[in-house]
């Protein structure tokens, strides 16, 4: 089932309503999903490999401690800021200041710029290790199943 963004996100709390939450595809949803939205993103950064480092390693510690409390909606929402900051870092390899289009919408020369793509690297490798991993998949269909 899709994610739905017609939900009244400002007053859905996820933890405590876990029936009302879609995996979706990628991202979605990423910036919407109270309270792992406020819990998460102060850690989301990518702008070095250092920062980038730091930020992927909390994130998934705290995915990490969502599957010890056997908190599916949390996981996944690590595993989307995961997997965003790989995506972000990516845009920025490839468009200085992350601009794909100019203000006349024409597609931006591309470029590469290696500290963030080593950022993006340090991303993707965290969020591999979110995606494939055993319990995770296990709870996620057992979520799609009960609740679509």
């Amino acid at each position: 089932m899709p994610f739905n963004y017609d939900l009244d996100f400002d007053n859905i709390d996820f933890r405590e309503q876990p029936e009302m939450y879609r995996v979706g595809r990628g991202e979605q949803g990423v910036l919407l999903v109270e309270p792992y939205k406020s819990e998460i993103l102060p850690h989301w950064r990518f702008k070095t490999p250092e920062i980038a480092t730091e930020s992927s390693k909390t994130i998934y510690k705290m995915f990490l401690d969502y599957k010890e409390k056997k908190d599916f909606v949390g996981m996944d929402m690590a595993r989307k800021f995961l997997q965003m900051g790989y995506t972000r870092a990516r845009r920025y390899t490839n468009y200085k200041g992350g601009k794909k289009y100019d203000e006349d919408g024409k597609l931006m020369e591309r470029q590469n710029d290696p500290v963030k793509a080593e950022s993006a690297a340090i991303f993707m490798e965290k969020w591999k290790k979110a995606r494939t991993d055993k319990e995770y998949l296990d709870m996620k269909k057992e979520h799609q199943k009960r609740y679509g």
